[in-house]
């Protein structure tokens, strides 16, 4: 049965502290010496357990020190801007975008898959090696919901962003949560250079005249006309026909 992190700190408290119980001394010397290692233990379980509440935080172990060091990614900025990242793996990030990639919305807005931003964080961090993590509760404006993500990157904060997804009906909900991340993510990768081309205007207007056409389609069922964006290499689907 899984246990709740109250349920756990509780279990670790009782256990760390019945486990420092030694018999009485007579002796002042070894009652001095006993205090502070039963203090220190003590303490240590503690701040391993002194998590928040759920998700928003974490415990990151340092394999270069060697210890447990709290951060509490909920408010910390631990690692920010403290230096670049190797060679390697900023030449991953800021790599040229695959034009083959990139798609078109019906507005004309270009972007990036999101799965495609998370291939390239795995191929510069390696999986594992970053995460996004939540920096506050959802919150509802009328149909959009949004939430505050920062991404952490080995161990250090790189970024922070409010993702946002319309819902229509309180049973998109959970759809719209996953939506609010994903859009967080890509705002997020701004900062570490992924795809920048695709907030360049002079990048923007070549590549749509170069692969995309915007044209007059007609909605099958509505009858209903409009201009919209798609890419040469790809036709209108149901439930839209060209004019």
């Amino acid at each position: 049965m899984a246990l709740s992190i109250a349920q756990l700190r509780r279990a670790t408290t009782v256990r760390v502290v019945s486990s420092n119980k030694r018999p009485s001394s007579t002796s002042p010397e070894a009652n001095s010496a006993e205090a502070p290692e039963n203090g220190k233990t003590e303490k240590t379980a503690q701040q391993a357990f002194n998590e928040p509440t759920g998700d928003l935080a974490t415990s990151l172990f340092n394999p270069s020190e060697g210890y447990l060091q709290d951060s509490h990614w909920s408010t910390s900025f631990q690692g920010m801007a403290t230096e670049p990242f190797e060679q390697r793996i900023s030449d991953a990030l800021m790599a040229p975008i695959n034009e083959s990639e990139v798609e078109i919305k019906p507005d004309g807005l270009l972007y990036l898959p999101e799965i495609k931003y998370r291939r390239i964080l795995n191929r510069a961090f390696g999986p594992g090696g970053w995460g996004l993590v939540p920096r506050g509760a959802h919150s509802v404006s009328g149909r959009t919901l949004s939430r505050e993500y920062a991404l952490i990157c080995l161990g250090r904060f790189i970024s922070q962003a409010r993702g946002e997804q319309d819902y229509f009906d309180d049973s998109g909900l959970a759809t719209a949560t996953e939506g609010c991340k994903s859009n967080a993510l890509v705002r997020c990768c701004k900062d570490l250079g992924i795809a920048s081309e695709l907030w360049d205007p002079a990048f923007i207007s070549t590549f749509k005249a170069k692969y995309c056409v915007e044209e007059w389609v007609t909605h099958a069922v509505r009858g209903s006309k409009k201009r919209m964006w798609r890419l040469k290499s790809r036709q209108w689907e149901y439930p839209w026909k060209k004019q």
